[in-house]
Formats: structure tokens, C-alpha cells, sequence
């Protein structure tokens, strides 16, 4: 049973290294799309800012000599702007807000720009780029590419467009009320904050409630009309829908245990929870191959040779005392005592022939 949860732990860690590669490539690959993008977001915007200064360069000083830029190969579209500039490019994830206060609907004021001072209502907005579109506002002229004028079936070369704004840009006008009079306000500063609602599924609308800071006062958000079903005879009731016909009990379980294999992967490699069945069987497989393990399979030289060795193993148990020293056999005893004997012998020799010397002397 061991050997089942490593494999699923290791099958779960490879799945998680895979996970963590292929995020980081996919990362990787939205990064170069964003520095593409942002590349050629800047380039349309800078070619437009250079072909301006050099237009207004030319009206200046060479007056009647300056070329007529608006023949030749693009006598139509002198002055529009590049469609580039209508998909500003997307920003980080870490450098985008956290809670987005615009939704389509909301009534704004343009305080930078060209059309300061404009108010009017936000028809778009783009949360990974943080900008908005305000009808009416911003307006250009943007050249149309041929690939839209096939798939579109727009036959003119410009078409007048607005250009998305920065969140940074525009601010909330909300109505204040003031006694019998009710104004428009322009709020400077906007937070989120609770509570938080539960929206329908069809609502783009964020959870989280507007506030205008240092007052509390709450910034509605506009409203979101539901779009229109339509309904058919084969259609369920919406009060059946609602109704409930079934209620779970702790006695019953809420459908029969073989439709979870249905709904899960039964041989999945990442399953860590199993049927007491496999688990029995896998534990007696471990019992059984323990028990293999410890019998060996013998030929008859085989065993010979086991049997010549346990009883060797015995002899020399028997040679041992208590304590785990060797017991020597009695012709070792002998041979030690005759030797020290003779040693003692020749000692006393020794010691003889050296006193009989010494008197002489």
C-alpha cells in the first residue's frame, strides 16, 4: 500500500512541476505579446506626434512649397490615426488595480485631454489595459485595414472612432442631493469597500460596493437589464426549478457508490482515496510478498550446504562459555602447561650457572 501513495504523491508532484513550467512559459509568451504590443501601440503614437511636428514644420516655413500630403497614394486617409491605437496594450498583472470603480453606464468627467470638461457615460471598459471609452468623446478619425473592410463589409478607407482613456483620466459624477436641489458632483477620490452582493450570472458587474472617500456616501452602480429568454413548451418551469424534491440525510448517501466512478477517474494516478476491498487486497499482497521473500527456493546441493553450515554455526556455539570466550580442549592445556613448565626449568638453570659463577669470582 506503500508503494500506491508514493506513486500518487510522486504522479502529484510531476503534475505540479508540469503546472509550474507551463506557467512560467505562458507567462513568458504573454510577456513578449505585451512588448510587442506596446511596441507597436508607441510606434503608431509616435509616427502620428513626428508626422504632425513635420506637417506643421512644413506649413511654417516652406508655406506654398509644402507638399500636399493629402493626394498621392493616400488621399483618403490623410490625418487618420492608425487602428493600432484603438487596442491599447494590456498592463501587468501586479501592476493592475485591484478593484476596478468603472462599469458601463457610469456617468464621467474627462479632466485631461482635448475633451476636458466633457461628461458623458463610459460604453466600455477594459480591465487588463484600464481604460474606458466614453460615448462621444475622444473622437478620430481611424484609418479602416483591409482585412476589416473584407470581414466587416466597410466600404469607406476612415471611419470616426473614440479612443479609450485612462481610468487616470476620468473621474465619477454622481447626483447630490441638496435640500430641494440635486447637482452633479464630480468625485475626486473613490474606494471599495463592503458589503459584498451576490450578482446574477448574466451581471458584469464587480461584488464590491463604491464609496467616495471621506464622505462614505455610496456610489450606485448603473443598472443591468436582463437580457430576454426566449422560452420554449420543452422548457422546466422556473417554481419546479426552484422547488426542492430531494433532501440529503446522513442515513442514505446522496447516489449509489458506483456512479462516483463515473463522476472520478477510477485508475486515475493521483486517486489517493480507495475502496476497502483494494485496500485489503493490496495488504495482503504485501503479506504474501514479505513471505516469499523470507523462503528460498533450494536445490538439494543447496541444502547440503545450509545444513553443513547451521551445523557449524552450532559446533562452534558449543565451544563457548558463558561469557563468549573459547573453551580450549584439553590437548591445548597440556601443550601450554609442558611449555611453561620447560620455561620455569631453564629459568632455574639460568639462575644456577649465574650464583656458581659469581662465587668463583
Amino acid at each position: 500500500m506503500q508503494k500506491v501513495i508514493q506513486r500518487a504523491a510522486t504522479a502529484r508532484k510531476q503534475a505540479q512541476s508540469k503546472a509550474f513550467r507551463a506557467r512560467k512559459a505562458n507567462e513568458r509568451i504573454e510577456r513578449m505579446d505585451r512588448t510587442r504590443t506596446r511596441k507597436d501601440y508607441n510606434s503608431a503614437l509616435m509616427s502620428n506626434i513626428k508626422g504632425a511636428q513635420q506637417a506643421r514644420w512644413d506649413d511654417y516655413y516652406k508655406k506654398d512649397l509644402a507638399p500636399m500630403r493629402d493626394a498621392g497614394d493616400r488621399p483618403h486617409t490623410f490625418g487618420a490615426a492608425d487602428s493600432v491605437l484603438l487596442h491599447p496594450p494590456a498592463l501587468p498583472k501586479n501592476k493592475r488595480r485591484k478593484h476596478i470603480l468603472f462599469a458601463a453606464g457610469d456617468r464621467v468627467c474627462v479632466i485631461r485631454g482635448r475633451d476636458k470638461g466633457k461628461i458623458n457615460e463610459i460604453t466600455q471598459v477594459n480591465k487588463e489595459s484600464e481604460t474606458v471609452i466614453v460615448k462621444d468623446t475622444n473622437l478620430t478619425e481611424v484609418v479602416v485595414p483591409e482585412w476589416a473592410k473584407d470581414a466587416m463589409g466597410i466600404s469607406q478607407d476612415v471611419m470616426t472612432q473614440p479612443l479609450p482613456i485612462s481610468m487616470d483620466d476620468v473621474r465619477h459624477v454622481v447626483a447630490v442631493e441638496d435640500g430641494d436641489l440635486t447637482r452633479d458632483c464630480i468625485v475626486e477620490h473613490a474606494y471599495a469597500g463592503p458589503p459584498h452582493f451576490e450578482r446574477p450570472s448574466y451581471s458584469q458587474l464587480p461584488r464590491y460596493t463604491r464609496y467616495v472617500s471621506g464622505t462614505g456616501m455610496v456610489i450606485p452602480w448603473p443598472h443591468e437589464a436582463e437580457p430576454g429568454k426566449e422560452v420554449y413548451e420543452s422548457d422546466t418551469r422556473g417554481p419546479e426549478v426552484a422547488e426542492a424534491s430531494w433532501v440529503p440525510t446522513l442515513d442514505s448517501p446522496p447516489f449509489p457508490s458506483s456512479v462516483i466512478d463515473e463522476l472520478r477517474n477510477k485508475y486515475s494516478r493521483f486517486r489517493t482515496r480507495h475502496d476497502p476491498e483494494y485496500v485489503k487486497a493490496k495488504v495482503m499482497e504485501e503479506y504474501r510478498q514479505e513471505y516469499l521473500k523470507s523462503q528460498s527456493l533450494l536445490t538439494p546441493k543447496g541444502e547440503k550446504r545450509a545444513l553443513s553450515a547451521a551445523k557449524g554455526v552450532k559446533a562452534k556455539q558449543s565451544r563457548l562459555d558463558e561469557n563468549g570466550n573459547v573453551i580450549m580442549d584439553q590437548s591445548t592445556n597440556d601443550f601450554i602447561n609442558q611449555f611453561m613448565s620447560m620455561n620455569v626449568k631453564s629459568e632455574v638453570k639460568k639462575a644456577d650457572i649465574y650464583s656458581a659463577t659469581k662465587e668463583s669470582n
